[in-house]
């Protein structure tokens, strides 16, 4: 078939990468999000899929918006047969779902209809999923709600961030892509409706949503952590100031660190010769690496060793 492939992110290059090398596809072009201000000079930077597609001789259409007018008919000049998608990060509208015959086709990482939306992976984490996977389905103008081709499951590990499963789901998804590429092309794969129950919904976590609560749980405070690594990174204030925080490791026994006199309270600290622990609404957590404003990460301990902590410091 001839595929015009629509993705952005570094998470849609496994699956770019299938494509190209399908014996039984042609990626004709690519779609991606329009080049994005980066680093301390805001210099414009393609995407990753752009920057691949073009290394690869790869006509790339950057529209700002999938319902630009010169998008839309180059795309019907191209003639795509179906279109791939693996986050691209964009809605599309009606006149750009009709133009290939067999429409779009999305990769999500989450066994639909669980966590529809955004931040599937993150969700999955925060919540406590054992499992979650990855599914093609048919896009529609709902919001992750077409009819499903084809699963596959992955099981969630203890100390799993959410940049370590997208990178295994990323990588496992891009094969069952190309299968569905495949089985549409050969006319044996028929989408089948979701089930309508089951539904959940994962919103784009923001910076404010990544902020550490203390008073939590000590497993809440674990998931939230490596749910926002690496992105939006999760984070806490000491002394008026944000630190970033990179995920925690769960403390033994009932809050007692090493013979010291007693729990800690949500947020305080107590620094032992080994460890960093803070305190939660149950058992504390051991940070790993910290990041003060204008520095680079670093150990808890070494940061500990370049600030005088006084026994009324906390973590906010």
């Amino acid at each position: 078939m001839k595929l015009v492939f629509a993705g952005t992110p570094d998470t849609a290059l496994p699956s770019l990468e299938a494509l190209l090398a399908s014996p039984r596809h042609e990626v004709a072009a690519v779609v991606t999000r329009p080049d994005a201000p980066s680093g301390r000079g805001r210099r414009l930077v393609p995407s990753p899929v752009a920057v691949r597609a073009e290394e690869a001789g790869i006509e790339v259409l950057r529209p700002a918006k999938a319902r630009d007018p010169e998008f839309l008919d180059r795309l019907r000049a191209i003639a795509p047969d179906c279109c791939p998608v693996v986050a691209y990060g964009a809605l599309l509208p009606r006149p750009a779902l009709d133009i290939p015959r067999h429409g779009w086709v999305n990769l999500h990482f989450s066994l639909l209809p669980a966590w529809r939306g955004a931040a599937p992976v993150q969700h999955a984490i925060l919540h406590g999923d054992d499992i979650t996977g990855a599914a093609t389905f048919q896009i529609e103008e709902g919001l992750d709600t077409g009819p499903v081709y084809g699963v596959l499951t992955e099981p969630i590990r203890p100390g799993d961030t959410a940049g370590d499963l997208l990178g295994r789901l990323a990588v496992a998804g891009a094969a069952l892509l190309a299968d569905t590429m495949d089985g549409i092309e050969a006319g044996v794969l028929e989408p089948r409706p979701q089930p309508a129950e089951g539904v959940s919904h994962a919103a784009k976590i923001t910076p404010a949503d990544a902020r550490v609560d203390w008073t939590a749980p000590a497993r809440r405070v674990d998931r939230l952590i490596r749910a926002c690594t690496p992105a939006p990174g999760a984070w806490t204030t000491f002394r008026d100031e944000r630190i970033k925080l990179g995920p925690v490791r769960l403390a033994a026994g009932a809050g007692l660190a090493g013979g010291d006199t007693g729990p800690l309270a949500p947020g305080e600290l107590r620094v032992s010769k080994k460890e960093v622990l803070v305190g939660t609404a149950t058992h504390p957590v051991a940070l790993g690496e910290v990041q003060p404003p204008g520095k680079r990460r670093m150990s808890a301990l070494d940061w500990t060793r370049g600030t005088a902590l006084t026994g009324k410091d906390t973590l906010v």
